[in-house]
């Protein structure tokens, strides 16, 4: 089956959003964006004259941006101008829900994901999947790999917000026809047009090459972890697929071999950043306290999802890209003054 012809992008201009836009442009896929470009549009500037991408600026919770990419009426054909829908727009992190705090956090999380899969629905849309978290299990009650069906203990703001919006779609599912795909990420890493630093490994090196130190709390916690742009893969897999094949389904998405203890990750990053110190503190927080071992053989027996990059090699484009300049340098006055603290 082909991937899905027109392809609806929230928040495309962010750090998943601005790497899948090159790559769906390339699978020649009709690409449309809405984000409010809170961080600029630079990311997606290079899309701009690309007969196949289009921008909208404004807000997934404004109903006439919706109204205006999303229209009701079908083109002349009868099909659907959207095919499908890509939901990255949210406050992500549990420090950015928090900081905003319990309502506007639901808004935009919750209310804004009801808003987007109301008006993919008029519109027509074959699929809708939306961007959760492996945040949502929390801390592992014993020692075996949680799976999709494992109970979901949300440690903060933000997982509650995923774990609402992963509900409503499921129930607004069973009577509709523009079916629900729920992805599950692990913390992503790696370098994309928009890259993040308030992610452990990608913060881990920008910390190490900065100060030579890292400060490090919830020292034996494990996490799991996959590369941005095996993201990117997995998400266009959902939209490939046969629609029985996903439909209301929940992956988690990674791989058994980006599980990894904190300290085996500040191992990597002194690896590959020499002379860097370690200082271990005792410090817990009240908000995103995972401790979990994470299951993926579900997207790899159904999608046949298995990721490219591995952690190690994340580092070292990390440390390279900074180092080099390509992504600002370890002088560079966003960096110098920063302060880490590392969870």
């Amino acid at each position: 089956m082909s991937i899905s012809e027109h392809v609806l992008i929230t928040g495309g201009a962010g750090y998943i959003g601005s790497l899948l836009c090159g790559l769906l442009l390339q699978r020649g896929t009709r690409v449309t964006v809405i984000d409010d470009l809170l961080f600029d549009g630079g990311p997606i500037l290079p899309h701009l004259s690309h007969p196949d991408f289009h921008f909208v600026k404004g807000s997934v919770l404004d109903p006439d941006v919706l109204d205006a990419v999303l229209p009701s009426r079908s083109d002349a054909s009868g099909r659907p101008s959207i095919s499908a829908v890509v939901h990255l727009a949210a406050i992500v992190g549990f420090p950015a829900c928090q900081a905003v705090g319990r309502e506007v956090a639901w808004r935009y999380n919750v209310e804004a994901t009801e808003r987007v899969f109301s008006a993919a629905e008029r519109a027509g849309a074959e699929r809708f999947l939306m961007a959760s978290t492996y945040s949502n299990y929390g801390l592992a009650k014993d020692e075996r790999p949680v799976t999709e069906d494992s109970p979901l203990h949300p440690q903060s703001l933000y997982a509650e917000t995923k774990i609402a919006s992963e509900q409503l779609l499921l129930d607004r599912s069973k009577t509709s026809d523009c079916a629900p795909i729920i992805y599950r990420f692990s913390t992503l890493f790696g370098i994309s047009p928009r890259t993040r630093f308030d992610l452990i490994v990608n913060q881990f090196v920008l910390e190490a090459l900065t100060k030579r130190k890292l400060i490090i709390y919830q020292r034996g916690y494990t996490r799991a972890f996959v590369h941005v742009r095996d993201v990117c893969d997995a998400i266009c897999l959902a939209l490939d697929a046969s629609l029985s094949s996903v439909r209301d389904q929940v992956f988690n998405v990674g791989s058994d071999e980006g599980n990894y203890s904190k300290d085996e990750i500040v191992e990597l990053v002194r690896k590959h950043v020499a002379d860097t110190r370690v200082e271990y503190k005792d410090l817990s927080f009240g908000g995103d306290m995972r401790d979990i071992c994470v299951s993926f053989d579900k997207i790899r027996s159904h999608l046949n999802y298995r990721p490219r990059i591995s952690v190690e090699q994340g580092v070292i484009e990390v440390r390279d890209a900074l180092e080099t300049g390509l992504i600002g340098s370890p002088n560079d006055r966003r960096y110098r003054n920063a302060e880490f603290i590392v969870q």
